[in-house]
Formats: structure tokens, sequence, C-alpha cells
């Protein structure tokens, strides 16, 4: 379970209209053991129950983070002691599974393990929401050794150069091609119906994107689902929705 679980169990709840031009801020236990790429998911996915922007507390992982890339002074900021917040909701994360949005809203939502007759025809692992290095060692450790099922196309789109020279350097890259997977140079590809992955009329994807709506990677009779890294690997493994166990 990942912060894309953490956040596509959250939409399901309050909906994609439940946080409509409000900040969405997290806090908690388990946000506070996040490593920022799981914060950095959920954040980017604030908008899609139509928030205006997401936010975590600063803390020392964020400063760890932000040392290494700020070029110039910054300032931590914290939400007021006496806050008042539009609404509260609280969830026991020992009780979330890893999380599959179906087609068409990011809302709609089921544990993936609910999810195993559902066939795909393409894999895609990247994006802004999900193409951090943590995100493809995650599906780069499930699929290592194994290859994408025939019926399946999978590829991989890093977030930034960055992170892409970074996933060639740690031989992730290596991993997928010989997994017969795609790896991509970074771009938003097919995430937004642009190229390099649109899907045609009756196919179906798993994608660790942000969006499933009707026509969102192509013709609007396919179909999109949304999950973590790690389900949308063993899924390109199994040619179907599946667990990580399952590969196995």
């Amino acid at each position: 379970v990942s912060g894309k679980d953490l956040i596509l169990h959250t939409i399901g709840d309050i909906g994609v209209d439940g946080a409509l031009y409000r900040a969405m801020e997290f806090e908690g236990e388990v946000i506070n053991s996040l490593p920022m790429s799981g914060r950095l998911t959920m954040c980017n996915m604030a908008i899609e129950a139509g928030g205006k922007n997401g936010i975590i507390v600063p803390d020392a992982i964020t400063e760890a983070y932000v040392n290494g890339r700020a070029k110039r002074p910054y300032k931590f900021y914290t939400s007021d002691k006496d806050a008042v917040y539009a609404d509260i909701r609280e969830y026991d994360c020992s009780k979330i599974e890893p999380t599959v949005a179906c087609p068409h809203l990011p809302s709609n939502t089921k544990q993936a393990s609910e999810l195993s007759s559902i066939t795909i025809d393409q894999v895609v692992v990247g994006s802004c929401t999900n193409g951090r290095i943590e995100d493809l060692r995650e599906a780069a450790e499930i699929i290592k050794g194994k290859k994408v099922n025939p019926n399946v196309r999978m590829i991989v789109i890093p977030a930034t150069q960055q992170i892409y020279l970074q996933a060639v350097r740690e031989g992730l890259a290596e991993i997928f091609v010989e997994a017969e997977a795609v790896f991509s140079t970074p771009t938003c590809g097919p995430c937004l119906g642009g190229h390099m992955g649109i899907l045609a009329k009756g196919e179906r994807a798993l994608a660790t994107t942000n969006r499933n709506f009707v026509g969102r990677m192509g013709d609007p009779g396919s179909e999109v689902y949304l999950s973590n890294p790690a389900v949308a690997a063993a899924s390109a493994i199994k040619g179907r929705i599946a667990l990580p166990e399952e590969t196995i």
C-alpha cells in the first residue's frame, strides 16, 4: 500500500468534488512515515477531488528533499494551530488495501483483489503522478526476471530527465527492456491521449496516471483503470489486474 492507494481511497470516499476549491491537508502517523514520492503522489491527485492544492506539514523528510534541490532560500509553513477545517476525515490505514480506480472516474474505486477478472491490453507506469525513481524501482522489483504478458503493451515513462538518467544508471531501464516493456524518455505521452500508447476502441489500460475520464487515453470506447506501480507491474505480467504477490 502506497501514497497512491491512500489518495485513491480518499477520493473514493469524498468523491471528485469532495474538496472543491479547497486545500486538502494530509496528516497522521502514516503520512509522517511516507517518503516524499508518496507524499507528492497524494498532493498531485488532490485536484482529482476538486481540490485547489494538496499540502503536508513539512518535516525532516521534506527538508532533506528540499535541501538537495532548492536554488534559493526557502521557508517552511504550517497551518495555524487554531485553523478551522471545512471537513475532517480519519482513516484506519491498516484496513486500506491496494486500490484501483475503475472507469470513468478516480472516485470509482475498488480493492485490486476484487478485479482479478479484468483483462488489460496496456500498462503505463510513470507520469507526474507515479514517475519518480521510487515508483520505477517498485515496478522493476516486481518485473525483474519476468516477461510482460504477450497480450499486453507495457510503457514505462520516467517523470524527468534526471529520473530517466538515474533509472539507466541503476539498471532499471535494462530490467524493463529485458522484460519486453518500452522504456520511454519523459513525456505526458498517453496519459492525456497525446501519443505513444493511445488506446483503440474497446482497449483497456491499467495506468499509474491520475485521471481515467472517458477518452482520456484515446478512443472514447476505451477504458482506463488507475493503480499504484506495484499492481501495474504485476498486472503487466499476468495480463489482468493482479496483486504483486501473485507474481512470486
